[in-house]
């Protein structure tokens, strides 16, 4: 335990994920007691890992960039920066029933689907993009709009338009230019970083060994952690903030940080104002499910496979073991097939079995030599709140993180206003805006 110096205030953090354990770090560093109340077993949220088959890894998948300075920086802290392994990764695009690889710019000239008029309009896009600051202006135009602008109709229908629907479904319609803009903006810092490549990393171990590592450093600077707890109920109790848990435990602090998606953190905050509450409930989350399959055999040499043929049952095929040396899954080739989709579809009622057998009929279309024989085993990830959708508009009608009740505060990850959703922005959300906005 560490030796507290400066303030005596008891600050609780109601979600134990990488933001939640980013605060808890930060602030426990500057002399408070923090205690993380977290509902499931184990921390990590959304950078949880589990197990299949053999394995340990990650339940979703996540993947280190060479720009991801603040993710690099807690590694550092955890001894752990010196165990990223870099590798070169290639990149796949499915069109019209055929598979291409665009990896590098002659790939990307040679790409069939497209005339050289349009590769240079979509090269001048990505360009465009990369070298914009002022995403503000972008949340006013729509993603259609903007993006036929720039790249012209063909490219949009034929490129565009299939990975909108992808990775937003029909909500690329409401979806702001910003949404594209951040996207281009993190994977070109990565390729800076990266000496023009694209140089992806993880550590050996996968995430269950960063936040072993982590959840051990909390543990040495005093946080408490309270795991397999559920908050149900924050309130105002006297000068200080009640948080009431399932079997009818109670505690009081000077602050508490909610962390939690909007929803929820709506429904446990019930003092809030009408307008708070009703903000909160009306931010579009789109959630994602996640068939994890270990293989035999490898699919691909691809890192990410883009799809934009809209008739398979998922958004992209995601090889970990192309990236990943196979000594860490014992040979086994590792794949997810996400597919995003809004928190409310009725998909999230599938069984298990439906979704396995949907995607994997999917993902034999593509490579038909795949036989159920390959398969090890699988397993189905489910999040129904896993990104806002950037609306136009969107930064406009955000809640404050400071909420109007006196010492309670909501920071989460609709608070990322000018990026894309990854580890790397929830360290930076809660250094350079969370920790500021605690008024401590």
């Amino acid at each position: 335990m560490v030796q507290r110096s400066g303030s005596n205030s008891k600050i609780a953090i109601v979600g134990g994920g990488i933001l939640g354990m980013t605060l808890a770090l930060r602030l426990s560093q500057k002399g408070f007691g923090v205690t993380v109340f977290e509902a499931a077993a184990d921390i990590g949220g959304l950078a949880s890992s589990w197990q299949i088959g053999d394995i340990t890894w990650d339940k979703f998948y996540h993947v280190i960039l060479m720009s991801d300075t603040y993710t690099r920086n807690i590694l550092k802290e955890l001894d752990l920066e010196k165990d990223i392994q870099w590798r070169e990764t290639r990149t796949g695009f499915y069109t019209d029933g055929n598979l291409y690889s665009m990896s590098n710019t002659l790939e990307f000239l040679k790409f069939p689907p497209l005339n050289i008029f349009d590769k240079f309009r979509l090269g001048l896009t990505i360009y465009m993009a990369s070298k914009r600051g002022d995403w503000q202006k972008l949340e006013k135009i729509p993603v259609e709009t903007w993006l036929r602008k720039w790249s012209g109709d063909r490219t949009f229908n034929k490129i565009w338009l299939p990975l909108l629907r992808s990775k937003l479904g029909e909500n690329y319609k409401d979806t702001s230019a910003a949404f594209i803009w951040a996207t281009i903006q993190r994977m070109y810092a990565a390729r800076q970083a990266g000496l023009k490549k694209e140089m992806f990393g993880y550590v050996q171990g996968g995430y269950a060994r960063i936040l072993q590592e982590f959840e051990k450093k909390l543990t040495d600077v005093g946080v408490e952690i309270q795991k397999s707890t559920q908050i149900r109920e924050v309130i105002k109790n006297g000068s200080g903030i009640g948080v009431r848990a399932d079997g009818g435990m109670s505690y009081n602090y000077d602050k508490v940080i909610i962390t939690l998606p909007s929803p929820i953190a709506a429904q446990i905050c019930p003092e809030l104002t009408d307008t708070e509450r009703t903000k909160l409930k009306g931010i579009r989350y789109l959630g994602v499910i996640c068939t994890s399959l270990l293989l035999k055999k490898s699919l691909s040499p691809f890192y990410v496979t883009n799809i934009t043929d809209s008739d398979l049952p998922f958004t992209g095929i995601i090889e970990m073991s192309s990236l990943v040396d196979k000594e860490q899954f014992q040979d086994k080739a590792l794949v997810y097939l996400p597919k995003y989709l809004a928190a409310e579809d009725p998909d999230f009622k599938l069984t298990d079995e439906q979704i396995k057998q949907r995607h994997f009929s999917g993902l034999q279309k593509i490579y038909p030599y795949i036989k159920n024989e390959d398969v090890i085993t699988s397993r189905v990830g489910r999040a129904k709140w896993v990104f806002a959708l950037s609306v136009l508009n969107y930064s406009r009608n955000l809640t404050s993180m400071k909420t109007s009740i006196a010492g309670l505060y909501l920071i989460n990850s609709t608070h990322i206003i000018n990026g894309t959703l990854n580890i790397n922005e929830i360290i930076k959300l809660a250094v350079k805006k969370g920790i500021p906005n605690l008024e401590l």
